[in-house]
């Protein structure tokens, strides 16, 4: 199947996508906004499955790559719903005890994609740990849009618990050293922004396109932040002057690059809105940010 790009589709229809993936707008409510923009065989339907993820584009590193082992791991979440289910990549060979990280998803569960981010940590000699937030629910079901209402469903305090026991899970490896970092997506952004102002132990934290917090809990960030926006997420950017400065205000240790005409997604190379150069760079800043607060 040939690879789409963002640039295929009008960027209204790109907003209309956002919110669409979001919750925040119906099918019928997108396809009768993306018809104005039909043209030829390109209908509305069509660019709704031109834009949905495809996993194949996604692999960078194969499971059964050499270089790592990778399993699904059960593990307690008492403070959540009891039992939570993540994916554990870790390299193949570990000789002494090594950094980790956890890997946490945009708001459609455990997908190929987040399983492939963790799987590309432990090839640079992480242990990795991706929980997956739909576990009460039977995890991950293999259709974006039925994840998507899964999520839209749970109670959202208790999923916040559940993903906060991966940290737990990771900090009884027998080869972890103590020092851990966290990166998340979307949604998972915004549950790394939230790490950052309750585990005073975070070494890093890097949030892409994560949603903003209250300023006020700006003042009970420890960890260094590495912050990723895409500079057409309106939603995103729009918010990032006042957490700016609520940042500044309370002296957190913070980087954050806006990577120009990319879209909310850009790192996702299962989808068109993926935009190579600008996920390759924030990448690329990533594993050396983890490199000088992790280890490796």
């Amino acid at each position: 199947m040939e690879r789409k790009k963002a640039s295929d589709f009008p960027q209204e229809v790109l907003k209309l996508f956002d919110s669409y993936v979001h919750g925040w707008m119906s099918r019928r409510d997108f396809l009768d906004g993306a018809a104005k923009f039909a043209v030829g065989g390109m209908t509305a339907a069509a660019m709704l499955e031109a834009l949905k993820p495809n996993y194949a584009f996604a692999q960078q590193v194969a499971p059964s790559d050499s270089r790592i082992q990778a399993q699904y791991r059960v593990f307690p979440s008492p403070k959540g719903s009891g039992t939570m289910r993540g994916y554990l990549a870790q390299p193949a060979k570990i000789t002494g005890k090594l950094p980790g990280v956890v890997v946490i998803h945009e708001n459609r569960g455990l997908n190929p994609y987040v399983e492939d981010v963790a799987r590309r940590l432990a090839a640079a000699n992480y242990i990795a740990i991706a929980p997956d937030a739909l576990t009460p629910d039977g995890g991950y079901p293999g259709n974006e849009e039925a994840a998507a209402a899964m999520f839209s469903k749970q109670d959202a305090s208790k999923r916040v618990e559940d993903l906060f026991s991966a940290v737990d899970f990771l900090k009884a490896h027998p080869d972890f050293n103590g020092r851990y970092g966290a990166v998340g997506f979307c949604f998972g952004g915004g549950i790394v922004n939230l790490m950052a102002t309750r585990l005073p132990d975070l070494r890093a934290a890097v949030p892409f396109y994560g949603g903003q917090l209250a300023a006020a809990d700006a003042a009970k960030i420890k960890a260094p932040m590495l912050i990723h926006y895409a500079g057409l997420d309106e939603r995103q950017i729009n918010g990032w002057p006042a957490w700016e400065a609520a940042l500044k205000a309370n002296h957190v240790r913070y980087q954050a690059y806006i990577y120009a005409n990319a879209n909310h997604g850009f790192h996702n190379d299962s989808t068109p809105r993926y935009d190579k150069a600008a996920a390759e760079l924030a990448w690329g800043r990533t594993m050396n940010f983890f490199r000088e607060h992790l280890g490796a």
